[in-house]
């Protein structure tokens, strides 16, 4: 459309929603309604479907009827479904040639639950919208099924959950609590693998939700056949239904991921910050959407105009801190004990069973990959352990990964739950 064109016809048309699939335009002249309706309907559809990477209904409303589709117009969510989660939607998921696929699925689920794929398992790396796509499976089937019993986890906190079940004789409630649900999401449900009573429990709940004909979805940043210490009971069943994953996405997604998210925001970013941000940010949506929020905050607090050399400063910045981040000994340390639950003071001190013994091994190996400490600092942080000691310990580490797959996706368990605290 040309400049005349939105001056002559839209230049008091005002958007009154945007919700699932329909967009509501509004003008106070019937006359102009229908030169809309008439004349540019297919391109007001086409700019939703580039911004938004869906399809929606258009609805021009003209005098005296915006009143009536006020009144008439279904509330809005109050917030108490899932709150904090309102804008992981499928509408503002946005679809590309590296996500389509199981953005397709989930969204066939949502629509029909337990019908089309159970369990739907969608495996990615960190970032790329695995969780997005749980949280609008939720809403959309809230939306159509009030009454169903939606549940929303993350595989380590159905662990803990079991744990604490466990020490406090409530096994029956922690039961009821999962069995009973409609609808059961697990996100990073690669978490449970390697623990013997976590999978034990979860096999008798899918079992349970699956008979009883529930739909179930997990997320991983692997496919089950990969997950060499998940039981093969579990692996066999999480391939039943339909296993899909989520690539980093093209250059075209990332571009129309700034678009959407600088329009939600209110922002019109010129065509060199977009290409600037496609091209520097590439591998994880998570981080595009920080360093479009980086760029508005400069804007917002700063007054600073959106240019190219503030989008640099941003991006550089994002990618900095992303490189020079370090995690603590202290966090490391934390995170091996929590996963072969084994207390901080026995790792670090003399015990000498077999899995203490090999926990401190990983965790000194972790420490000299991941942080600048040299061979004597990571002994002191093992009661003055001699460098010998620690140096051995690195090599016999390094050699099972080599000839043990077990180890090896261990160390990238640990990476993976080490990262996750750090990554926003």
């Amino acid at each position: 459309m040309t400049a005349t064109t939105i001056n002559t016809w839209f230049d008091d048309a005002k958007a009154v929603s945007l919700d699932a699939n329909r967009f509501v335009l509004h003008t106070p002249s019937n006359f102009k309604r229908d030169i809309i309706l008439s004349r540019y309907l297919p391109s007001i559809k086409k700019a939703l479907h580039e911004l938004f990477s869906s399809e929606f209904d258009v609805v021009v409303l003209g005098e005296g009827e915006l009143q009536e589709f006020t009144e008439t117009a279904k509330p809005v969510d109050d917030g108490s479904f899932m709150p904090g989660t309102e804008d992981y939607t499928f509408e503002r998921f946005v679809v590309g040639s590296s996500n389509k696929f199981a953005h397709a699925a989930a969204l066939a689920v949502a629509e029909n639950p337990a019908h089309s794929y159970n369990p739907l398992f969608i495996y990615g790396e960190s970032g790329l919208g695995k969780t997005h796509l749980l949280y609008a499976i939720a809403h959309r089937i809230h939306q159509n099924h009030p009454d169903f019993r939606v549940i929303y986890l993350k595989g380590d906190t159905f662990t803990n959950e079991l744990v604490q079940a466990i020490r406090e004789g409530r096994n029956e409630e922690f039961r009821e609590k999962y069995r009973s649900a409609d609808v059961f999401l697990m996100d990073d449900v690669q978490f449970i693998a390697g623990r013997e009573s976590t999978q034990e429990e979860m096999f008798h709940t899918f079992n349970t939700l699956y008979e009883a004909g529930r739909q179930i979805v997990f997320t991983a940043d692997r496919p089950p056949k990969e997950m060499l210490r998940l039981d093969d009971r579990l692996r066999t069943r999480f391939e039943w239904g339909l296993p899909v994953d989520i690539q980093p996405p093209d250059y075209e997604t990332r571009v129309a991921i700034i678009k959407n998210k600088a329009i939600r925001r209110g922002m019109n970013l010129p065509e060199p910050v977009l290409q600037y941000i496609a091209d520097n940010i590439t591998s994880n949506v998570r981080q595009i959407e920080g360093t479009v929020n980086k760029i508005l905050a400069f804007q917002e607090l700063m007054g600073e105009s959106v240019d190219v050399d503030t989008v640099i400063r941003a991006v550089r910045d994002m990618c900095k801190d992303k490189a020079d981040f370090l995690p603590s000994p202290d966090v490391i340390i934390e995170e091996v004990c929590k996963f072969y639950n084994i207390e901080n003071d026995a790792l670090r001190g003399q015990g000498r069973t077999k899995d203490t013994a090999l926990a401190r091994q990983i965790a000194m190996y972790q420490i000299r990959r991941m942080t600048n400490l040299s061979l004597k600092e990571i002994g002191k942080e093992f009661e003055g352990r001699d460098h010998t000691t620690v140096m051995h310990s690195i090599d016999r580490v390094e050699k099972l990964m080599k000839t043990n797959p077990e180890v090896a996706e261990i160390i990238k368990d640990l990476n993976s739950n080490i990262n996750a605290r750090y990554d926003n």
